[in-house]
């Protein structure tokens, strides 16, 4: 059965690649309208109804979250953006999950595999219909479950030292050095984590504050991070240029 997906979007060359992502991963998906305004975005959803919408949030006329005051959204969105400061907001407004552009094809792969996994398991809930009470929860997240083989194991947010994103996989490491790999994506994961105690310093680390041992100034105002425990092969850790503004008032949060 063909997906419908909307695109808000209001540069060109974005649209035009994210479609052709799109078009490439899943030859089901069908793109029946790019939207470049808050204004051509309401317009199309009074007229039509799609099964899902990609939704920029910086628009030439405007943060896309006006869209939802001035008509019903009534699928889920996957939000793009090349900031971070709207994760919170994006996951009040359908969002079931969050791309930082320039746009990663494995994000979006991400994305479209945890709706399809949303939508199996709940499937009383039509891809139409909002999703608001099967989206990850937007507050603290204490816990989590990793597999050992045929076991579960639960791992305490307290122990958990920094989350890792390498290649197709998302890792959990723990203060004691352990690693496991958690079947989410690093965007989706982030929102669900204490603001006081996690900081996503990069599109590969969500780090924990007690995970840091020391810090080293770098050109362009970015910060080399040294973990407790070290990351495989000694990964260099560095803060993104981006985020060592807001990684900086975090730390003296």
């Amino acid at each position: 059965m063909a997906m419908t997906v909307l695109i808000v979007e209001d540069e060109e060359l974005a649209a035009s690649e994210l479609r052709t992502i799109l078009s490439e991963t899943d030859t089901s998906i069908e793109v029946i309208a790019v939207a470049g305004t808050i204004e051509a975005a309401v317009k199309i959803l009074k007229e039509s109804a799609p099964d899902l919408i990609f939704m920029d949030i910086h628009l030439g006329d405007g943060d896309s979250f006006e869209i939802f005051q001035r008509t019903e959204v009534k699928c889920p969105v996957i939000f793009t953006t090349a900031y971070d400061q709207y994760t919170l907001k994006a996951f009040k407004n359908q969002g079931i999950d969050y791309i930082l552009k320039p746009y990663d094809r494995e994000d979006i792969e991400q994305a479209l595999k945890k709706l399809k996994g949303l939508l199996e398991q709940y499937p009383g809930v039509e891809a139409k219909a909002p999703l608001k009470a099967v989206q990850p929860l937007t507050g603290t997240r204490n816990r989590f479950m990793v597999n050992l083989g045929s076991r579960i194991k639960t791992v305490n947010a307290a122990d958990i030292a920094y989350f890792m994103a390498e290649d197709k996989y998302l890792y959990l490491f723990t203060k004691e050095g352990e690693s496991y790999i958690l079947d989410e994506t690093i965007t989706s994961l982030e929102p669900q984590l204490s603001t006081q105690e996690f900081f996503r310093i990069s599109r590969k680390f969500i780090i924990h504050i007690s995970s840091i041992r020391e810090m080293f100034k770098l050109s362009r105002n970015r910060i080399k991070v040294v973990l407790d425990p070290p990351p495989p092969a000694n990964l260099t850790v560095v803060v993104s240029e981006d985020r060592a503004s807001q990684f900086r008032s975090w730390l003296n949060m």
